[in-house]
């Protein structure tokens, strides 16, 4: 079994900012996640945050996206879950925001999300 490590990093695609997550997204590092979020949403563009690499997400992870929707939707400004993870959206069904979260299957789909 390959355990995969925290990590987060931006990436600027044609017309928006991806945010990629790989690991747990739980309390030691969900300020780390919120900030690169806000971050890529103060850039204007279109913001997708990948999550096909998270194997784990507790409700701070959740609270930093659930900011980064609200930050996004405050500023007329596009925000959508890309590739989630079944672990990840066992959560969102769970907590009833997939039906608030726009999820699209990948990167390329961001700019019409």
């Amino acid at each position: 079994m390959s355990v995969v490590s925290n990590g987060v990093a931006a990436e600027h695609g044609d017309g928006y900012v991806l945010v990629r997550l790989s690991g747990e997204v739980d309390l030691s590092w969900s300020q780390e996640v919120r900030r690169a979020v806000l971050d890529a949403l103060a850039g204007g563009v279109p913001v997708g945050v990948e999550l096909s690499a998270v194997s784990y997400i507790d409700s701070s992870g959740i609270a930093a996206l659930v900011e980064g929707f609200q930050q996004a939707r405050q500023h007329g400004r596009r925000f959508a879950l890309v590739a989630v993870s079944d672990a990840v959206r066992a959560v969102l069904e769970l907590a009833r925001l997939d039906r608030v979260f726009v999820l699209v299957p990948s990167a390329d789909a961001l700019p019409a999300a």
